[in-house]
């Protein structure tokens, strides 16, 4: 992180909690039952080796979304704690002097993301999952001068809060099915 003056303000952004509970658990619904199934199938795969799999798919997964973003009046930056490895998720420092605009693409289903484009030409990816989303992108009009009354988030909290629904179904699911299986002796 660049040195600032005492004087500077910072603030951080964080992804979404409600983003982050919704993600592991999505993660946890479709993975555990894997070494059960395994087990009870007497799959090639043994669960021990799920279950190794699993754990660091979770602990990759969880340094994800750790990201956090933090802007003081001098610049942008997109950062991970130390334990993540910078081969894993590098992140980003952007001066808001070298900012020249704000560049909406289209993803592949159709939303709309955001990219800083800096003076050289470098897009950096505006994080779009941060709780505060509002309150980062009008920081970003004050530093930058640029228009962002269009600029909206991704996804909307609803959508999360339906696909977590439908993630503790499954959880569900996932518990009625383990325990069956384990009271018919099929696991040991």
């Amino acid at each position: 992180m660049t040195a600032t003056p005492a004087n500077t303000s910072v603030s951080v952004f964080r992804l979404s909690p409600l983003i982050r509970i919704t993600l592991l658990s999505l993660y946890i619904a479709l993975t555990v039952p894997l070494p059960f199934l395994s087990q009870v199938t007497a799959a090639p795969v043994s669960p021990a080796l799920l279950w190794v799999g699993i754990s660091i798919g979770f602990i990759a997964l969880y340094a994800i979304l750790t990201e956090q973003v933090i802007i003081n009046d001098q610049e942008i930056q997109v950062t991970y704690p130390a334990w993540v490895p910078r081969f894993f998720r590098k992140g980003w420092v952007l001066p808001w002097s070298e900012v020249k605009e704000l560049k909406p693409r289209s993803t592949g289903q159709g939303g709309l993301v955001y990219y800083f484009l800096s003076q050289d030409g470098k897009a950096y990816l505006l994080p779009m999952r941060v709780a505060g989303f509002a309150r980062l992108v009008k920081f970003v009009e004050t530093k930058t001068g640029i228009d962002t009354t269009d600029v909206r988030p991704l996804a909307q909290p609803w959508m999360y809060l339906i696909l977590l629904g439908f993630t503790l179904l499954l959880l569900l699911v996932d518990a009625w099915t383990i325990t069956t299986a384990l009271a018919l002796g099929k696991l040991t």
